[in-house]
């Protein structure tokens, strides 16, 4: 996983790459997207199922008489978490990934991270999940855009925003136990600054694995998982953090 996350503005520079020419590339980018567009679709379908139909949402989910949130079952602990498991064990185990191991991983998280997504449903209401997964994805073309076409080479740019995902998990957890309004506003604005980064810089980093792999294969089948992986995380991130501040509550 890591051959198609690090090194390439090592020895393929940003401005390189002219995708006014290069058909191959928009083919891959279109695997990317495509692959990406139908995680959201199974993740919607996911979520409306765990949280709005009540024998599957009574396995993940304790709510109240009125259907609000009132928290997790074991059971919806354990999906809530399952991806970041599967993403910590997937970078020891799968070491050479085949195009086939790279796609099972990515619909697994896709998947566990829909079932979770069931709480969104729960929480806020429909209308405002309707409008700001458009905001979203209004956001993410634009924010692709410019890592599709900009030839700033955005590699130290990305480093950075990488080591803010981990300040804001840790402000997170923090936040979990001073429930301090404060404290949540500035992670959701850094949130929604961080991911939407991260959209612009995982595109170009694509851009310039394409040209890396210089035509094989086997190994563009797995970047395009991969790479979809990386823009359906940073896709979802940003639609909960502006949900979190946009949202309206039921």
């Amino acid at each position: 996983m890591s051959d198609f996350n690090r090194g390439y503005a090592r020895t393929i520079p940003a401005d390189r790459a002219d995708m006014s020419v290069d058909a191959g590339l928009r083919s891959f980018m279109l695997g990317v997207y495509n692959k990406v567009a139908l995680g959201l679709v199974l993740s919607a379908g996911l979520a409306y199922l765990t949280g709005a139909y009540p024998p599957v949402r009574d396995l993940m989910f304790r709510v109240t008489a009125d259907g609000r949130l009132a928290g997790f079952t074991l059971i919806g602990m354990i999906v809530a978490f399952a991806p970041l498991v599967v993403l910590l064990m997937s970078g020891f185990a799968l070491r050479n990934p085949s195009p086939r191991s790279a796609s099972a991983l990515y619909w697994t998280i896709v998947t566990l991270i829909g079932a979770s997504l069931g709480v969104v449903v729960l929480v806020y209401t429909g209308a405002s999940i309707g409008t700001t997964f458009l905001i979203t994805a209004t956001a993410f073309g634009a924010l692709s855009l410019v890592g599709y076409t900009t030839k700033k080479d955005l590699t130290g740019f990305g480093s950075f925003l990488i080591m803010g995902v981990f300040g804001l998990i840790i402000a997170s957890l923090v936040n979990m136990f001073l429930h301090l309004p404060s404290i949540a506003f500035i992670v959701n604005v850094l949130g929604v600054l961080i991911f939407s980064g991260l959209v612009a810089y995982d595109t170009q980093r694509l851009k310039m694995t394409y040209y890396q792999l210089g035509g094989d294969q086997a190994a563009m089948g797995v970047a395009t998982s991969y790479g979809a992986l990386s823009l359906y995380i940073n896709f979802i991130n940003l639609f909960q953090f502006l949900l979190s501040m946009l949202g309206s509550r039921r």
